[in-house]
């Protein structure tokens, strides 16, 4: 990969990552939530995400899920049903104090792997990022060298800064009616992208 072709991807990347989705609202609750220290557990989960769609883009295997009009129609109408579910469940108990000590490490990397893998949007960026930046006559194990670094460190990057910005609103939010405004707020965020990926999955009456 060349030096320009590296500026590009690194950029698209960044985009990509940084742009306000379910990680990045996963991870602000969790630093609301765990602390800084703890929530990283969650950072850890969506890197693991991240590396396993990397490794799969390189075996084609998410060309092969968006090509599958069925199969991609499901994982949407599933992930909208899961975000939706989180979002009401986040909503109702936001009003109750949430004890860290009663999520464990592996519930926190378990939970924020569901979301990153759950999420279509994982499919069609990596799938985007392969088709647009992987050059055809140069050995993709040489090129994964490259790109999956590159990824890595700049989704640690955007996730932990989520994350750090969670940590800072929960210690900013101590009164409890904050708190709870706040938690309100991120359980809504889930709910949206719920409806929007679950809009997303209905028919184009436009094309009939």
């Amino acid at each position: 990969m060349s030096w320009e072709g590296w500026t590009i991807f690194a950029l698209f990347w960044v985009v990509f990552v940084t742009s306000p989705g379910p990680n990045a609202v996963n991870c602000i609750q969790n630093g609301m939530t765990y602390g800084f220290a703890r929530s990283l557990w969650g950072v850890a989960a969506i890197l693991t995400q991240a590396l396993l769609f990397l490794a799969l883009s390189a075996l084609g295997i998410t060309a092969l899920i968006a090509a599958s009009p069925t199969g991609f129609l499901i994982a949407k109408v599933v992930g909208a049903g899961f975000l939706i579910w989180l979002g009401l469940r986040a909503w109702i108990r936001a009003t109750t104090p949430m004890r860290a000590e009663e999520h464990p490490p592996r519930r926190i990397y378990a939970h924020a792997f569901a979301i990153a893998t759950i999420n279509p949007k994982s499919v069609a960026g990596y799938l985007a990022a392969f088709s647009q930046f992987v050059q055809p006559d140069v050995p993709i194990g040489q090129q994964m060298w490259v790109i999956v670094p590159t990824a890595l460190t700049i989704t640690a990057a955007s996730y932990i800064i989520y994350t750090a910005l969670g940590a800072g609103l929960g210690r900013a939010a101590f009164h409890t009616i904050a708190n709870t405004v706040l938690r309100r707020v991120l359980a809504g965020c889930f709910i949206l992208y719920g409806l929007a990926l679950g809009a997303s999955a209905l028919p184009d009456r436009s094309a009939i």
